[in-house]
């Protein structure tokens, strides 16, 4: 079995930081949303995009799969009452010239064995797609 750990601050005010290894990541804690730094809710949609680009490099060495560069746009849509995430959209663009067939294995390998996706899965709707691109639009 595996551990995962970090340390997390806060001061009045909102003023955050969770400490990972031996870096810091400012984050906002405070009652008012801080459209500075990220709160829980885009630190989870990271969590999320960073297990899809996890196990795209991951996934790209088993299979093998090439792929010159791969980015994801994550979203969340929360309820208010209760306050809970219902859904996570994600679009995942990896830029390769593998034939369609191949990228749907691709993405049916992230989804199925992502962590973070699985987890997040048990409690919301998490859908997505991957989109095989020549490179990306600027």
């Amino acid at each position: 079995m595996s551990t995962y750990s970090v340390t997390a601050t806060s001061k009045p005010g909102g003023e955050a930081h969770v400490d990972v290894f031996d870096r810091s990541l400012r984050f906002d804690a405070g009652a008012e949303r801080d459209l500075i730094h990220p709160g829980p809710a885009e630190l989870l949609c990271a969590a999320l995009a960073a297990c899809l680009l996890k196990n795209t490099e991951r996934y790209s060495h088993i299979l093998p799969f090439r792929y010159e560069a791969a980015r994801v746009r994550v979203e969340a849509e929360r309820q208010e009452a209760p306050p809970l995430f219902t859904r996570f959209t994600y679009r995942l663009e990896v830029v390769t010239d593998e034939p369609p067939r191949r990228v749907e294995l691709l993405h049916r390998n992230v989804r199925r064995y992502g962590t973070v996706g699985s987890t997040l899965s048990l409690a919301a709707e998490v859908t997505g797609e991957i989109i095989a691109m020549e490179a990306f639009d600027e």
